[in-house]
C-alpha cells in the first residue's frame, strides 16, 4: 500500500463525529435556533435603524404613529438601534459578548414594551399601538429566553440539571471567573 492509499485508509477507519462548535461542543437545536436568533436580531436592529434614517416620516407613519412626527428624534433614536444591531453582530463573532449584549437588549425591549402599553391608545390607528405593545412583548420575552441561553454557558443545550431536578444557577456572567469573590 502506498502512502496516500495509507491515509485515506486510516481516515475511513475513524469514527465519524458529531457535528460540534467552535468550541467542541455537540450542537444541538436550540444552539441552532439561538444563532439563528442572534443573526435575526443584528439584521433587525441595523435595518431598522436604516430605515429610521434614511426615511423618517415614511417610519412614522407605518412603524410610529404617535403623536407629531420628529424627524431629529427618531434618527436620534436609529443611532442607539444601530449601536444594538452592531452590538449583536460583536456578540455573533465573540461569544464573551452575548450575555450583556442580550442583558441590555433585554431591559431595552422591556422598557420600550411598558412605554408602547401607556401610549397604546394614542397611535394613528390606533390598532397599531396595541399591535406594537403586543409585538414588544413577544420580541421582549424572545430576548430574556435568548439571555437566559447564553447565561448558562457552553452547554447549554446538554447541560445536566443539579439534584433535585432544579437547572444550573444562570447570572449576568458568561465566565466562571466572574463569579468568583475576591474577598
Amino acid at each position: 500500500m502506498d502512502h496516500r492509499e495509507h491515509i485515506v485508509a486510516a481516515m475511513a477507519e475513524q469514527p465519524r463525529r458529531a457535528a460540534t462548535g467552535s468550541r467542541g461542543r455537540r450542537e444541538g437545536p436550540a444552539d441552532a435556533l439561538f444563532q439563528a436568533g442572534m443573526i435575526v436580531l443584528a439584521a433587525y436592529n441595523l435595518g431598522l435603524a436604516l430605515f429610521m434614517t434614511i426615511a423618517p416620516h415614511a417610519f412614522f407613519t407605518s412603524i410610529g404613529p404617535f403623536e407629531e412626527l420628529n424627524r431629529h428624534y427618531i434618527r436620534d433614536i436609529a443611532t442607539y438601534t444601530a449601536a444594538m444591531g452592531f452590538g449583536f453582530v460583536g456578540a455573533i463573532r465573540r461569544p464573551s459578548w452575548r450575555v450583556p449584549v442580550l442583558a441590555i437588549s433585554t431591559v431595552q425591549f422591556g422598557l420600550h414594551t411598558v412605554n408602547h402599553l401607556v401610549d397604546a391608545s394614542s397611535a394613528h390607528p390606533q390598532w397599531t399601538g396595541w399591535f406594537d405593545f403586543v409585538s414588544l412583548l413577544a420580541s421582549t420575552v424572545l430576548l430574556a429566553w435568548m439571555w437566559r441561553f447564553a447565561a448558562r454557558g457552553p452547554d447549554a443545550a446538554t447541560h445536566d440539571r443539579r439534584p433535585g431536578g432544579r437547572p444550573p444557577r444562570t447570572s449576568f456572567s458568561s465566565t466562571p471567573q466572574a463569579e468568583r469573590s475576591t474577598t
